[in-house]
């Protein structure tokens, strides 16, 4: 399945996106699409008998915006360097263990919504990123297999960085890493069970137009499962919870100087393979 929210910031409303591209409202059904949801098998195992047989009304999606695909995200954890590819381009060895950030839920918005240079900055950057969305408890998994099995969905994200603020301003990325809408997510969370191989996906962005990153999930160093795996050895994970899971080549950090960061009234769009694609116009916070 195709799950989205739509409506306003703050108000969104559950839907489904149909083989079609019918829009079909789903709050008849399930309140939201979230973690209590995405841990309930009867709740999804409604949706989908609602759709087969029909009874889900269908949404006009003219100037309906689409807002993130999953609500109240208890925290994201990303993973640094996890591309070969984005590793060679910025110079930096493969980690031999996942390198683990976080970015705040706050920084989250709809795929296509505004996203903020901000005040100071001289070098943001983009980065697509495949985003994997828990759906089962995790706590010491043992296995890679395990780990893609606690996996509900994927979706597409853009890890939105400021290079300055993350390396040479001190501490840790954080800084660089959790401005206000950094981390536009969506379209959709396509289920697992529509996404055969999540290490057979196409990665693109581009920035007014021009390609930047054509990449890879085969590229990744440390795959989805083991991710999973790894990051349930040092925190529990929730349903509802994301991993963002690294960027491949392509981003400006990457590029030879003058490095050709963001600014304000650039566009970028982005896609993965199955999942969807995003557009975000930029504005000076």
């Amino acid at each position: 399945m195709k799950l989205l929210r739509v409506g306003t910031a703050g108000a969104e409303r559950p839907a489904l996106l149909e083989a079609d591209g019918t829009l079909r409202d789903l709050s008849g059904v399930v309140t939201d699409v979230d973690g209590a949801l995405l841990a309930d098998d009867a709740a999804l195992d409604r949706i989908r008998a609602a759709a087969e047989f029909g009874e889900l009304p269908s949404l006009d999606p003219a100037g309906l915006r689409v807002g993130p695909p999953v609500g109240r995200i208890g925290k994201i954890v990303c993973i640094g360097l996890n591309y070969h590819d984005h590793a060679r381009e910025t110079g930096a060895e493969p980690p031999a263990e996942p390198v683990i950030f976080f970015k705040a839920a706050d920084t989250v918005v709809g795929p296509y919504d505004t996203v903020l240079v901000p005040r100071g900055s001289a070098k943001t950057d983009w980065e697509v990123e495949l985003a994997v969305v828990i759906g089962r408890t995790a706590r010491y998994l043992e296995s890679a297999e395990e780990g893609l099995a606690h996996v509900a969905g994927y979706a597409v994200a853009h890890d939105v960085s400021e290079r300055e603020f993350q390396i040479e301003r001190g501490g840790t990325w954080d800084k660089g890493k959790n401005c206000e809408t950094f981390n536009p997510l969506g379209p959709w969370l396509v289920t697992a069970d529509e996404v055969p191989d999540p290490q057979d996906l196409s990665l693109r962005l581009w920035v007014n137009g021009e390609l930047k990153q054509d990449g890879t999930t085969a590229e990744q160093i440390f795959p989805v499962g083991e991710v999973v795996r790894y990051v349930s050895r040092f925190m529990t994970l929730y349903p509802g919870d994301v991993i963002n899971t690294g960027t491949p080549a392509g981003v400006a950090l990457g590029r030879p100087d003058p490095k050709p960061f963001l600014r304000a009234g650039d566009v970028v769009e982005l896609e993965i393979s199955g999942l969807g694609r995003q557009r975000q116009e930029l504005k000076d916070a």
